[in-house]
């Protein structure tokens, strides 16, 4: 077989491997959106309020909230835009949903590392307390490992989920990965 096949059949392969996984062609366009950004805020307030309720922080929690309130305010009209837009009329059930799933996640996480939670978590609030702006807050947000629920798409919202005579019709469906 000649050279130029072997280059051909590895491009090929490259490729394939590129188109399978998604990542590499699904992380180009897709740049930090506004509700990237809510989720991860989200996120981080799910896991100070499961550490301040499982390690009895909930001054330092109070706090948090106090300092941050009109981000956390905004952040959270930024989601449930984001629901509504995704969902249509099931966007509240949907979030209370992801709430409930995110803290449900998190207060497991912190089952399983036992006693040592604590002395991984509290630090948080520390660290929170020296943010200043809402894009500090956000950025820490990012930079922090918050385990969340499930798999959502936060570049761009998919279109709303079509009337159920609608799908009938249509074999192409969506799907949101639970973890």
């Amino acid at each position: 077989m000649s050279l130029s096949f072997w280059r051909a059949a590895t491009a090929g392969l490259a490729l394939a491997g590129l188109i399978n996984s998604g990542h590499a062609l699904a992380a180009g366009p897709c740049s930090p959106s506004p509700a990237h950004e809510a989720f991860d805020v989200q996120g981080l307030k799910s896991e100070l309020m499961v550490t301040a309720l499982s390690c009895g922080a909930q001054d330092k929690y109070n706090s948090f909230v106090t300092k941050f309130r009109p981000n956390l305010a905004s952040e959270e009209k930024v989601l449930t835009s984001y629901f509504h837009t995704t969902y249509g009329r099931s966007a509240q059930r949907q979030h209370d949903d992801y709430i409930t799933q995110l803290a449900n996640v998190q207060s497991e996480r912190g089952l399983k590392s036992g006693t040592a939670f604590c002395q991984q978590r509290v630090s948080m609030f520390d660290e929170v307390q020296v943010l200043e702006t809402s894009a500090d807050l956000s950025h820490y947000a990012q930079a922090k490992d918050i385990l969340q629920p499930a798999s959502y798409l936060t570049c761009t919202a998919p279109n709303r989920p079509a009337p159920a005579a609608a799908r009938s019709t249509t074999r192409t469906a969506r799907r949101t990965v639970r973890s």
